[in-house]
C-alpha cells in the first residue's frame, strides 16, 4: 500500500471528523454527476444508461423532464424523419419479429406497452430499451371509453400501467403516454405529463389491427403519410404477422422515399 502524503491525510482526518470515509469523498470528488470511471479506460466516462427514475418504497418516483400536456405528432428531427409506434404488447410471438426488423433496418421505434403485458414479459421490455427503443404507456386494460370514466379511474389507467412497465424495465423512464383509441381527455394528458410522459397521438392509423392484408397495411402508409410523420402499427392483441409482413416491406420503402427516422417530440411543443 502506497503511504499517504500530507495532504491526503489531512483529508482522511476531515472526513473522519465528519463522519465520511475517505473512499466515499474520493468517489464524489473524482467523478461527476453523469459520467464514472471505467477499469482500463484511463478515466473516459462511461456510456450513459437510459433515463431511471428514482424514489423508493415510500417515496414516489419523480419525473426526470417536464413535458407539455399537449398530444404529439411530430418528430424531433423534423425534416422529413418519420417516427415508428408500435402498441399493444410486449407479446412473445409478434415484438421480437418486430425487434428483429428493426434490427436489420437500424431503425428505432416507440413501444406503446400495456401494463401487465409489460409484467407477464420483462425479458422483452429490457431487449426493447436494450436496443435503443423508447417505451410509451398504453395504459392498464386498454379501455378506448375511459375518456367517458372518472379521473380517478383514469389515473389508476395511467400511472399503474407506467409502474409496471418501468419495474419490468428496470427503473427505466417511460417517455410517453397513448391513450388506447385516442381516447384523450384534458385530465388524462395532465395526469401523464405530470407523471413526465408526453402525451402521444398518431398520423398515420395503418389498421394493421383490423388484418386487412399486408399490401393493404403498406398501401395505407404510402397512402397516408402526407397527413404526418407518426405512423402506427401494432405488436399485441392478436394474430399480428400482417403487422409484421407490412412492416418489413415499409421501413425499407421509406429509407427510398428518403425518410429518416426519429422518436416523437418530448418536450418541445408539436408543430408537424
Amino acid at each position: 500500500m502506497r503511504r499517504m502524503g500530507k495532504y491526503t491525510a489531512h483529508v482522511a482526518v476531515l472526513a473522519s471528523a465528519v463522519g465520511i470515509s475517505l473512499a466515499a469523498w474520493g468517489a464524489t470528488a473524482l467523478v461527476g454527476e453523469d459520467e464514472a470511471a471505467v477499469p482500463g479506460a484511463g478515466g473516459a466516462a462511461a456510456p450513459k444508461l437510459p433515463a431511471q427514475r428514482t424514489g423508493g418504497p415510500d417515496k414516489p418516483a419523480k419525473p426526470t423532464t417536464r413535458v407539455p400536456e399537449g398530444i404529439a405528432h411530430a418528430a424531433e428531427a423534423g425534416g422529413r424523419a418519420v417516427n415508428i409506434t408500435i402498441d399493444d404488447g410486449p407479446d412473445p410471438r409478434w415484438t421480437p419479429k418486430m425487434l428483429d426488423i428493426l434490427k436489420e433496418n437500424d431503425v428505432k421505434a416507440v413501444f406503446c406497452m400495456i401494463g401487465p403485458q409489460a409484467k407477464r414479459h420483462p425479458d422483452l421490455v429490457k431487449r426493447v430499451v436494450a436496443e435503443g427503443h423508447r417505451l410509451c404507456d398504453h395504459t392498464m386494460t386498454h379501455d378506448t371509453a375511459m375518456d367517458r370514466k372518472s379521473v380517478a379511474y383514469q389515473k389508476q389507467q395511467i400511472l399503474d400501467a407506467r409502474k409496471l412497465i418501468e419495474e419490468a424495465a428496470g427503473g427505466v423512464e417511460v417517455q410517453y403516454y397513448r391513450a388506447p383509441g385516442g381516447a384523450f381527455t384534458p385530465d388524462s394528458r395532465k395526469i401523464a405529463a405530470a407523471a413526465g410522459m408526453r402525451p402521444l397521438g398518431w398520423n398515420v392509423d395503418t389498421k394493421d389491427f383490423e388484418r386487412p392484408g399486408a399490401a393493404a397495411i403498406v398501401a395505407t402508409v404510402k397512402n397516408e403519410l402526407s397527413n404526418g410523420p407518426t405512423i402506427l402499427f401494432h405488436d399485441g392483441g392478436g394474430d399480428r404477422s400482417q403487422s409484421v409482413t407490412a412492416l418489413r416491406q415499409v421501413l425499407p420503402w421509406l429509407k427510398e422515399q428518403g425518410r429518416t427516422f426519429s422518436f416523437p417530440v418530448r418536450t418541445a411543443p408539436d408543430t408537424p
